[in-house]
């Protein structure tokens, strides 16, 4: 694996991949598959870029077995720095001038959103993005693109499950980034509250990326009374309102999201104490926890870890994330048994029935078809303990989104 800077603001991961650069077949190759990709290298959401890092090392051992069809995998991946201009720019790059196959797992709403017309018009497979934004799910307006985990529509759904059947006095403060990635989340609590959330939810509270602090509204929603806190923040947001809520000394049910559950990355920097009792939804695996220590998938992944990315954290869950996204391609590339070509790609994406990853929950399985552009639809709810996040309650299957 080898990583370089391109000029000051792009990272360029390298390791083979299988494939071709399908639709135009002059430019498949017996020997390798390049594989595009952004992330936030630097900017608000650096931290997050781990993940980009474990899929690079997940694609470098498999290269190390054979690669795929005798190919292998090529890697590239652009710091865009959580900036959609940039994504724009950097997707363009590895698509003009890298001559990628496809776009796997790039990072983040708004810049996703920034660089979905242009690869459906291109006809560019854009795969498991890392975003769960329910708008990805559109086999009809966008048939080049395809979401990966469960929704934020889908977790907002679950939060307010949860609220109805255990929280009977809840009066809820919501904290949202004011994009589509908060907007989702609100509209799936909404949806699942029903028309108790008119009499549930006493204030909503906004923020931009560019903020510098979101103290003042952590301090309006103290001082409205409520006691369930929907911390619907990413990045050093999350850090900073955990770390708030407690020195404020409100004690309120909090949620906060699956795309801020690391423990080293978000938990640790906000105080492991003041993070006690946050509740968040999950589909993988804690490799840190007790329970899965005789587990296989957990062995093949501390494996994995020690191998190929020994100076990274394995209990940090944005490698757990990488580690089963990459599984989740080279799963459809394989399937593919050797017609690399960007339909065949999309068509192998869009039929998984109840596949299982390495690294996901048990009873939580991959699904998509034609019509369902949505891979995973179950989650389970966790409750941080002080140390680890403990899965606790039943699997729960939820809506995705709202009907198109």
């Amino acid at each position: 694996m080898a990583y370089r800077v391109v000029g000051a603001t792009a990272l360029l991961l390298l390791c083979a991949l299988c494939g071709v650069f399908a639709h135009a077949d002059d430019d498949v190759t017996a020997t390798e598959l390049k594989i595009g990709n952004t992330a936030p290298y630097s900017g608000p959401l650096s931290r997050d870029s781990t993940m980009q890092k474990a899929e690079a090392a997940y694609f470098r051992k498999v290269n190390d077995a054979g690669g795929i069809n005798g190919r292998k995998l090529v890697f590239i991946s652009y710091d865009d720095g959580y900036s959609p201009p940039r994504t724009y720019e950097m997707t363009r790059r590895l698509v003009e001038q890298d001559h990628v196959l496809l776009l796997f797992s790039s990072l983040g709403t708004p810049t996703n959103a920034a660089v979905w017309k242009y690869l459906n018009d291109h006809q560019v497979p854009q795969l498991f993005l890392e975003s769960g934004a329910s708008k990805w799910g559109d086999p009809k307006g966008h048939p080049w693109t395809i979401g990966f985990r469960p929704t934020y529509y889908g977790e907002g759904n679950a939060w307010a499950q949860y609220v109805l059947r255990h929280i009977p006095d809840a009066r809820v403060g919501i904290l949202y980034q004011n994009d589509d990635l908060g907007k989702d989340f609100v509209s799936g609590f909404k949806g699942g509250l029903g028309a108790a959330g008119k009499k549930l939810i006493v204030m909503e509270q906004t923020y931009e990326v560019s903020d510098p602090t979101i103290d003042s509204q952590i301090v309006n929603l103290k001082n409205s009374g409520a006691n369930v806190f929907l911390n619907v923040t990413v990045g050093k947001f999350t850090s900073q309102a955990i770390r708030k809520v407690y020195v404020l000394g409100w004690h309120p049910v909090q949620f906060i999201t699956s795309v801020e559950s690391s423990i080293s990355a978000v938990l640790r920097p906000a105080g492991l104490e003041a993070s006690k009792g946050a509740i968040v939804g999950l589909y993988e695996k804690d490799p840190a926890d007790s329970r899965w220590l005789n587990d296989v998938d957990v062995k093949d992944y501390l494996a994995f870890m020690k191998m190929y990315a020994s100076g990274a954290d394995p209990a940090d869950e944005f490698n757990v994330r990488g580690y089963i996204q990459a599984h989740a391609l080279v799963w459809v590339l394989r399937r593919c048994d050797g017609d690399l070509t960007r339909i065949n790609i999309m068509h192998q994406a869009t039929n998984m029935h109840d596949v299982h990853l390495a690294m996901v929950l048990p009873g939580i399985v991959v699904n998509t078809s034609p019509r369902d552009f949505y891979p995973l639809k179950q989650l389970q709810l966790g409750r941080f303990n002080g140390e680890r996040w403990e899965p606790f309650g039943e699997v729960i299957r939820v809506k995705s989104g709202k009907p198109r």
